[in-house]
């Protein structure tokens, strides 16, 4: 395939509907507030898009447009501050192919993986959360715990179809447009102006998860510049997404630690294991994902009742707690009679043996292939950040309206994880908050949390992110890992920590040669 680093403008296709925003209160109402807890969201009114040209149309005629899809957003990107809520959950095409699939920006997760199933595939590097859509996804990209294994969002998307502010449409597909060795792209429009788009000369951290910023590489590939963008650059209506089939057998385990060390020792064996698997040592365990709860976490569990909920014993010995995934070859079914088989042999007898070796099988739960129990298990991770949301609710309501969410999304390389966790730890003892730690151990992301106290325990929790992120910087890693920047001062606060003043100024030089009005997404990424 032959590369240009041009890349040429179509007009928008599909049946124009009526773009007029609604103001209806009752509707408005529950659109004002992302999953940050952002206060002060407000819009005159949201348009539901169902086409290419219905979202030209809102471009075209707005002077600001927020797009949003499930507003699952924790950094404030998807609310509103008096933007045209721009709608995208009806776009919702969806043609599943061999090896890939085309799908709109409306199509939840849940939707996307229900629709793959069907033909035995899967889309591997899904973030938590089902519910999000496929356009915040490609946005921020999005990753989540089986990042280790699979890598990001981006290294999945094969192509994009991206609504311009100016309202005209690009097609992008990968391999076809590549930044001019000067360091620039040049967009042919359909009225024959040519607009170059330079590409930002910072170097990005090197780690396996990163949502900072517009993605900048020499030679880069333009698909790979509004992957990321957060809505700052063009609305995405639809991706072309890379799938894998078959579906693998998984085994969900439920791993008590008595502390931090023997958790992250634990992560560490479990890692070796998968790196041997991927390079054709058949018995050795394929481990995908690796997630970990801090003692606080546990007991945030316990006080919400949400240990019981999910059916689930926390001792009050347990330090931490791992949640494991481990794919399976395909075909065997007979796993109960498996696990006393020769570890030599296959992986589940190995992974068996593993935990014995570590000290950690006696009151490890495993659910096999198959057992509804492992949505249960994994229900208790995503349990921790709802227990801290309905807390930041309650103190919203009952302490301080200006209160908001403060947590990290924070990476490093995994030989640095266990120095990253000391420094977590003591940034939020020194600012006299309460707080909790969890994440994806395996590849090296947390996720420290502010739990709601005080207006002023916000304020010296935030002082205490700007200090981490310098220090994780310091140790190979990077401050903003999944969750993306949206409007969090703290994030932005961070993003030019990481670039500084000539990254950030790198970053408007893209943003005005393609939304040239500051249409898109104001105060988003870039702040105002």
């Amino acid at each position: 395939m032959s590369t240009s680093h041009q890349a040429r403008t179509r007009r928008p296709g599909g049946p124009l509907a009526d773009t007029r925003p609604d103001a209806d209160p009752d509707l408005l109402r529950g659109m004002l507030q992302d999953a940050s807890f952002t206060p002060g969201g407000f819009s005159a009114g949201v348009v539901h898009a169902r086409s290419e040209a219905d979202v030209a149309q809102v471009l075209r005629t707005s002077a600001a447009v927020l797009p949003v899809g499930a507003q699952s957003s924790v950094t404030g990107g998807g609310t509103p501050m008096g933007e045209t809520l721009l709608s995208l959950r009806h776009l919702q095409y969806l043609q599943v192919e061999p090896g890939h699939v085309q799908v709109g920006a409306g199509v939840t997760l849940a939707e996307l993986q229900a629709a793959l199933a069907v033909e035995d595939a899967f889309f591997p590097p899904v973030p938590t959360y089902d519910g999000a859509q496929v356009g915040g996804v490609v946005s921020t990209n999005a990753s989540g715990a089986s990042t280790f294994k699979y890598g990001s969002v981006r290294q999945w998307v094969q192509g994009l179809t991206v609504v311009l502010a100016s309202g005209e449409v690009l097609d992008l597909g990968r391999g076809e447009h590549q930044a001019h060795a000067d360091g620039y792209f040049e967009l042919l429009h359909t009225s024959g102006q040519v607009t170059r788009v330079p590409v930002p000369r910072y170097v990005m951290p090197d780690v396996p998860k990163r949502s900072a910023g517009y993605h900048a590489a020499p030679g880069m590939d333009l698909v790979d510049l509004f992957v990321g963008s957060e809505g700052t650059l063009g609305v995405i209506t639809q991706a072309t997404l890379r799938t894998r089939a078959p579906l693998p057998p998984v085994a969900t385990l439920l791993v008590p630690c008595p502390d931090e060390t023997a958790a992250l020792d634990l992560t560490a064996i479990l890692r070796r294991a998968a790196q041997l698997a991927w390079t054709g040592h058949a018995a050795s365990p394929d481990v995908r994902a690796v997630e970990y709860l801090d003692r606080r976490c546990l007991a945030l569990l316990r006080e919400e009742g949400a240990d019981r909920s999910c059916g689930v014993q926390i001792h009050p010995e347990d330090g931490a707690l791992l949640i494991v995934q481990v794919e399976l070859p395909q075909g065997d079914g007979h796993w109960l009679e498996l696990l006393d088989g020769d570890p030599a042999r296959h992986p589940l007898p190995a992974l068996v043996q593993l935990l014995a070796d570590a000290g950690r099988l006696e009151r490890t739960e495993l659910a096999l292939p198959g057992d509804r129990r492992a949505a249960q298990l994994l229900a208790l991770r995503e349990a921790v950040p709802a227990s801290i949301n309905r807390r930041f609710a309650r103190a919203q309501r009952g302490t301080d309206p200006g209160i908001s969410k403060v947590g990290a999304d924070m990476v490093v390389p995994f030989e640095r994880l266990s120095e990253a966790m000391t420094l977590y730890r003591a940034a939020f003892e020194r600012a006299g908050v309460d707080y909790a730690i969890w994440g994806h151990a395996s590849d090296g992301n947390m996720h420290p949390n502010m739990l709601p106290g005080t207006f002023d325990d916000v304020r010296r929790a935030r002082a205490a992110l700007l200090d981490l992120g310098q220090a994780i910087t310091s140790l190979g890693g990077c401050p903003l890992a999944e969750h993306g920047v949206g409007r969090s001062a703290v994030k932005q606060a961070l993003l030019r920590q990481l670039y500084g003043e000539q990254g950030a100024a790198e970053m408007r030089a893209v943003k005005r040669a393609l939304d040239p009005d500051g249409i898109l997404s104001p105060g988003v990424l870039l702040g105002t």
